[in-house]
């Protein structure tokens, strides 16, 4: 057999994927002595220093585990580089509803605002409202308050799930 001389990568369509290469790949391995993982975990060699090693998972989770980043500081410079990067990530906390372009105000999710309609409530409503329209449906829907209505039975399950989806919403937002 005839030894190949084109590559695969004439004509189209391409015979192989993009960013596949015959050649081998260099792997940087963990910077631990005797581990032969891939170092693909940088770590500071030092607060503040550009320098890095690469460690692998387990050696970088030892490597962390008692790694104080406010080492060195005063309380006040600790205090003041806390609240800038709480500050500056708070811009993903607030952006967090739109995840998946949900309706409304911005301020609830696609699924919050479908369960505020299975419980027949505005999209601004407040927590003692949704506990409120719970009760109401819950009561009235409740298996054994109608027990051969499969309808009502499929209602007050729709209910409850839309409460537990609004009950942890508003634990999370009353967590922060």
């Amino acid at each position: 057999m005839a030894k190949q001389t084109r590559s695969n990568d004439w004509g189209f369509p391409r015979w192989r994927g993009y960013g596949s290469e015959r050649a081998t790949k260099q792997v940087r391995l963990c910077d631990r002595h005797g581990c032969n993982e891939p170092g693909d975990r940088p770590a500071p060699k030092s607060p503040n220093s550009p320098e890095r090693w690469y460690f692998c998972e387990t050696h970088a989770a030892e490597y962390n585990k008692n790694w104080n980043y406010f080492e060195g500081l005063s309380a006040e410079d600790a205090a003041a580089r806390e609240a800038g990067e709480r500050r500056d990530a708070g811009g993903f906390k607030q952006a967090q509803h739109y995840g998946w372009c949900g309706p409304g105000d911005g301020s609830r999710s696609r699924d919050e605002m479908r369960a505020l309609d299975v419980l027949e409530l505005e999209g601004d409503a407040e927590f003692d409202e949704i506990k409120t329209a719970y009760r109401r449906l819950a009561k009235a829907n409740h298996p054994d308050v109608k027990p051969d209505d499969k309808e009502a039975a499929q209602r007050f399950q729709a209910v409850q799930a839309a409460y537990d989806v609004l009950k942890r919403a508003e634990e999370r937002r009353t967590a922060v």
